[in-house]
Order: structure tokens, then sequence, then C-alpha cells
């Protein structure tokens, strides 16, 4: 369904012969707690006043639950199911001949230009051939083989690593590392040391440059990821008081198929049981609030940077996170898990004949940010998985739900407006009824009543998924240094 405000029109912006710049705005682990996207606790000005002068779409899903694989599915286009890159697989190295969106664009007369958390934040994830300039905030890390960490040195840093009561106890017992669940209030005058401070700060100063060529700009803040270092300013947004923990159902997992539900009973013993013993979890939903509003306030002064150029009317923005995060939903403190709250994510347009003030709830997937980009910018459509939203954009009244896939690893969901169904590797199933059970607490896999839904979900998995590729995880390969540059070869 689509709703849109009074006076509903497109952004003017430079005639179609004219080539479009884009403004790609990535932020990690980011679920659906967006004020202009119905939470009411999510302090967020910037997203919303990015979604009031473009299009948001409320049920945004993601290709994967895990931030590598997530992203190497949006910067390819492909699901994982496609490149076999369920995990930690390098796809410059299991898919090298395919031609990433930033080296789309720059194959087609782009100047590319990107900064911050926009692959995977470990060594050996940034695709060189896409770029001709990345920033990175610590020079260290070229040497590194181009890590992201926001979390070290020379990175401004509470006083002691870890901070919070529930990292201290998950260190401390052997169940997690420091970074894990941790946040701490710093000192408001950190802020410009911050990494994702530095990374919008370089964004904004290319904005106010010269360009001959048109541009495509990739800008990744690292927050709201944890640790949840931020400004005490972001805190103070958030009185300990005024928080809302999600809800919550003692026998959520009592429908849940045996193995899953082992796996889950886990999860929850080693963080959510820490958790309310110290009674820790408004602490901890608190922390990556403010870290939301830190990250928010990181794209309005990208936003506001382009607005006061002379780039404005005839950029496409687009905004995407790649995955969700639970904060206690069926005890999980994290992502990695196929239910909605790791998939639903933030998901907005904006730019020249793209409609204003436009809210979709119909189902669409980040995957189609490469197609649709493609389209709006007049280039030739290599293949892809996803779908072009350019006609959703000429005519909302025309969106119309579909399924997409999301895979944690190589389980799969597939996801419509109504319905959730997920087929494991070791075969278990659940499948819910999202639009009647939104929390997703009455697992319907097994009433024969649903066979039929069931069957027709599960036909949208492709029956010939591809292996999984190599990587680190596999301990197949490792990350070769060369000065500043690296490259992926065969474990010996």
């Amino acid at each position: 369904m689509a709703t849109a405000s009074a006076g509903l029109r497109c952004r003017p912006g430079a005639s179609d012969e004219e080539r479009r710049n884009v403004l790609f705005l990535a932020v990690d682990d980011w679920n659906d707690m967006v004020g202009a996207l119905g939470d009411n606790q999510a302090i967020t000005p910037n997203l919303d006043r990015l979604a009031k002068r473009g299009v948001a779409f409320t049920n945004a899903h993601t290709p994967a639950s895990y931030c590598a694989p997530s992203r190497t599915a949006l910067m390819t286009g492909l699901y994982p199911t496609t490149t076999g890159c369920y995990y930690d697989e390098p796809h410059m190295y299991n898919c090298p001949d395919v031609v990433d969106l930033p080296a789309y664009f720059r194959q087609h007369g782009y100047k590319v230009h990107g900064g911050g958390k926009l692959y995977h934040h470990m060594p050996g994830f940034i695709d060189f051939r896409g770029w001709d300039h990345y920033f990175i905030w610590n020079e260290e890390w070229k040497k590194r083989g181009w890590g992201l960490y926001a979390w070290e040195g020379p990175a401004p840093l509470p006083p002691a690593v870890p901070s919070s009561p529930i990292a201290k106890r998950l260190v401390e017992t052997g169940k997690h590392s420091a970074q894990y669940l941790d946040y701490a209030m710093l000192p408001d005058d950190a802020e410009e040391r911050m990494a994702d401070t530095q990374c919008v700060n370089w964004a904004a100063d290319f904005l106010k440059q010269d360009h001959e060529k048109p541009f495509f700009l990739g800008v990744g803040t690292f927050a709201p990821h944890k640790p949840n270092y931020v400004p005490q300013k972001y805190y103070d947004l958030y009185p300990p008081e005024s928080i809302t923990l999600p809800p919550w159902k003692a026998d959520d997992l009592d429908d849940l198929p045996p193995l899953l539900k082992a796996r889950i009973e886990r999860r929850r013993e080693k963080a959510h049981d820490e958790m309310v013993a110290l009674g820790e979890a408004n602490n901890a939903v608190r922390g990556y609030l403010a870290a939301l509003s830190y990250a928010d306030a990181m794209m309005g002064r990208v936003l506001d940077a382009l607005d006061s150029s002379k780039y404005g009317d005839n950029t496409v923005v687009v905004l995407w996170s790649d995955n969700g995060y639970h904060l206690g939903e069926k005890g999980c403190w994290a992502k990695k898990t196929l239910w909605e709250r790791t998939s639903n994510v933030p998901f907005l347009w904006a730019g020249p004949r793209i409609p204003e003030g436009v809210t979709l709830d119909t189902t669409v997937s980040i995957l189609d940010t490469y197609p649709t980009l493609v389209e709006l910018c007049g280039l030739p459509r290599p293949k892809l998985d996803g779908s072009s939203l350019a006609p959703i954009f000429r005519n909302p009244a025309t969106a119309k739900d579909r399924a997409v896939l999301q895979t944690h690893e190589q389980s799969v969901s597939v996801i419509d407006g109504t319905w959730r169904y997920t087929r494991y590797e070791t075969g278990e199933e659940e499948l819910y009824n999202v639009r009647q059970d939104p929390h997703e607490w009455h697992n319907l896999a097994a009433d024969p009543k649903y066979d039929a839904i069931r069957r027709q979900q599960a036909s949208h998995i492709p029956p010939h998924p591809a292996e999984r590729g190599k990587g680190k995880k596999a301990k197949t390969l490792r990350l070769e240094l060369d000065g500043e540059s690296f490259e992926w070869v065969p474990r010996e």
C-alpha cells in the first residue's frame, strides 16, 4: 500500500539528458527504528527529512542476516545463492568476473569516490577495482589490508574497555569479545575525532568541490554497530526512564523446531540471561538508540552539504542498512537470525524524478539498489538478481508485493507482504503470518492447514544454489599484503 503526503510531486532536476550523480549512504546494523518508518522512540530527524523528500520503504529487507554477505549482495546485485558468498567469502576472489556497483559506474565514465564502511569492515574486503579514491580515517589500517575498525585508537575511547557491566561480564566469563554489547558515553568534544565523523566531513568537503564528470559518492558509517561509544549529547536524548523495551513472550521458543530451538537457547544463555541478571537491558537499548541518533546526525551533515552544493537538484540519494539488529526479541542481542528484526531496515530514496513524501509498505530488497541506480542514471543494465524500483518511482500506485530472499549461511528465508517462510540447512522450517503476527510468536510450519502456503513460499528458493565459496571462516584463503595493496591467495 502506498501513502503520499498532500501535493505529491517529483523534485525538479536537470534534464534527463544530463547524467545524474549518486550519493550512496550506508549505515550499519540499523533495524527499522526510524521515526519516519513509524517508530516512536528513535530520534532521527535527518533520516526523517530524507524520507519526506522522497520515497521511504517500510518493508525493505536485506539479502543476508550478517554484514559481509549482505554488503556483497548489494554491491554485486546478486544473492548469496548466486555468488556462493554466504558468510566471509570475499567476492573479488570467488567471483573475479563480477563487476560490482562502483566499478560499473566507473566503467561508464563516473568519478567514483568512497569512504567509511561500505564493504565489510574486516581487512581485505574493499574491492579497489571500483574506486578512483577511497578515504580511510586511519592510515595505519592501509598496511593491514584496509580494515575499517572504528573502535580502536586513535579514535576516542572510554577510559576502560569494556565499559558496560554486561560487556565486562561477558568478557569475564569468556562468552564474547570486549566490543560485543559494550556502550559508553564519550565527551561531546570527542565527536570530531571519531571515525564516522571524519568520514562524513571528508564527504562534505567532496561535495563542496567542482567535479567535471558525474560522480558516485559512497559514504558509510560504522554506527550504530556495537560498541556504542558516542558523545554524551546523544545519550541525553534518551533519559533512562523513557526507554521502552521490545515485547517479550516467555514461551516464544516452544514452537521452534528442535535444532533451531537449541541454538537460540544457547544464544540466550550467552548474552540475554546475563543481561537480565544484571538488569542492563534498558541501558543496552539506550546505548543503541544513542548510536542511532549519532549516525543520523552524521548522515545529516552529508545531506546538508549536498543541499548547499550545486549538485542537489541532480543527485540521486539512496540510504540503506546492511542488516537489522535484535534488542532482546526472542532472547537475542545481535543479528544472524532469520527473523524480521534482522532483515527489516531503512531504505530511503530521493532525487530527480523521485516523488516526494511517499511511504510504501511494498516488499522490496536492498538488493534492488544496483538495478535501480543503473536505470535512474541511464546506464545499460547488466544481469542482476534484484529488481529496479524506477517503475515504482514513476507511479507509486503500481507497487506490488513480491517474494524476496534472505540467507544466513545456507539457510534461506522467503519474505513477502504477508508471509515469512524459512528453510534451514538442517531441513527444519518456520512459517509466520507477519501481518497478523508481527512478532513472529506463532510458527505455523507444522500446521497442515498451511501446507499449500508453505510449498508456495518454498518454491521461490533457488533449486540449485551456488556452493559455498572460499573464505576466511573456512580457513581456505589468506590475505597477502604488499605495502598498501592486498590480494587473496589460497592457503597452502
